[in-house]
C-alpha cells in the first residue's frame, strides 16, 4: 500500500504545472487553533459540505486541513463532496464550501473552461436564493478564477481571470488602518472584531452592486492577465497585459434571497502551509496571520446564520 501512495504520489508531482512545482508545499503539522467558547458542542453543530468533486487541488485532509481544523474547533461538521451538484446532495448542508476549483488541472492556458456545469450552478443559486442555503466560495489567480467564472457571475460577481500584486511588493496586509479592510457584518462582530488579515497573490473582482465588500484592491495593487502559464513567472514580464486594482475588491458578501455568499479571491488565507526546502510558513501559521482563523470563523458564522 504505501509503494502504491508513492507511485501515486510520484504521479501527480509529474503532472503538476511549473507554477505549483516552484512552490511545492505541505499542511503545517503544528498548526493549532483553540478557541475558548465554541459556537457549538464538539461534533454538534451544521454540516459544511467540502467540494472535492471539481478538480479541486486542496482537500481536508491535505493542504486545506488546517481550515477544517478551525471549524472543527467550533462545533462543525466536515463533510466531503465528490459528486455532480444536485439538490439531492445539499439537503443536509448549511454552508457548500468550493475551493480553486479547476477546469484543467494540467493546462493552465486560456482560454479557460468552466469547471461547474450550468445545470449545477442553477442548483447552487436556486438553494441559496431560495432555500436559504450559504455558499462560501472561494478562488484565485488563473486559471482558478476562470474556471469558477460562471458560478460568480450567477451571483452577479465578476471574476477578473489574473493575478495580483502588490506594486512595491510588500506583504499583503489588509487592514483597517490602511483602508482596505471595511468595517462589516464580518469584520464588526463584538468581541471578535477584526482588524487585519494577510494575503498571498489572489486576483479581483467587481461585486454586485447590493453586495458589501469586506476587502479590496485598490491603486496599490496591478492585476496581471497571462494568456499562458509561462507568463506567470516572477518577475512578470513587462510584455503581459495588466489593469488597475482601483474599483476592485478580493472579499465581499452578498445577502441572496433566503440566503448568503461570501467570495473571497485567495485560498492562502485560510490554509496553513509549509513551503519549499525552508518550510516558509504560509497562511493562517505565518506571523502576520494571527487574526486570519478568527476571520475565518466570522465568516462561517455570518453565513451559518438563518433567514
Amino acid at each position: 500500500m504505501n509503494n502504491w501512495i508513492f507511485q501515486v504520489g510520484i504521479l501527480i508531482w509529474l503532472l503538476l504545472p511549473t507554477a505549483y512545482l516552484s512552490a511545492q508545499s505541505v499542511a503545517d503539522p503544528d498548526f493549532r487553533f483553540v478557541t475558548e467558547h465554541p459556537h457549538y458542542d464538539k461534533g454538534k453543530g451544521p454540516v459544511v459540505l467540502y467540494d472535492e468533486g471539481h478538480n479541486n487541488p486542496f482537500s481536508l485532509k491535505g493542504q486545506y486541513a488546517a481550515f477544517a481544523h478551525v471549524l472543527e474547533a467550533d462545533g462543525y461538521r466536515l463533510e466531503t463532496h465528490r459528486q455532480t451538484i444536485t439538490t439531492e446532495t445539499l439537503l443536509n448542508a448549511r454552508v457548500f464550501v468550493t475551493v480553486n476549483a479547476l477546469y484543467d488541472l494540467g493546462n493552465w492556458d486560456l482560454s479557460t473552461g468552466n469547471v461547474y456545469t450550468d445545470e449545477e450552478v442553477e442548483t447552487l443559486y436556486n438553494w441559496v436564493h431560495q432555500h436559504g442555503g450559504a455558499l462560501f466560495l472561494i478562488t484565485d489567480q488563473t486559471p482558478a478564477a476562470g474556471s469558477v467564472s460562471n458560478l460568480a457571475a450567477r451571483f452577479g460577481f465578476n471574476l477578473i481571470n489574473g493575478f495580483a500584486q502588490r506594486k512595491d511588493g510588500q506583504p499583503e496586509m489588509f487592514s483597517r488602518v490602511r483602508g482596505n479592510l471595511t468595517a462589516n457584518p464580518i469584520t464588526d462582530v463584538e468581541g471578535f472584531a477584526i482588524d487585519s488579515i494577510r494575503c498571498w497573490v489572489g486576483t479581483g473582482f467587481l461585486p454586485p452592486p447590493d453586495a458589501t465588500i469586506v476587502s479590496s484592491l485598490g491603486k496599490d495593487y496591478d492585476i496581471f492577465l497571462p494568456s499562458e502559464e509561462s507568463e506567470m513567472n516572477h518577475p512578470v514580464a513587462a510584455s503581459v497585459p495588466k489593469i488597475t486594482g482601483i474599483g476592485l475588491a478580493n472579499g465581499a458578501i452578498l445577502q441572496c434571497g433566503r440566503g448568503r455568499v461570501f467570495l473571497f479571491a485567495d485560498a492562502a488565507p485560510f490554509y496553513a502551509l509549509l513551503r519549499g526546502i525552508k518550510s516558509t510558513k504560509r497562511g493562517m501559521n505565518h506571523p502576520d496571520a494571527t487574526q486570519n482563523a478568527q476571520f475565518l470563523l466570522n465568516i462561517i458564522h455570518w453565513l451559518d446564520k438563518p433567514y
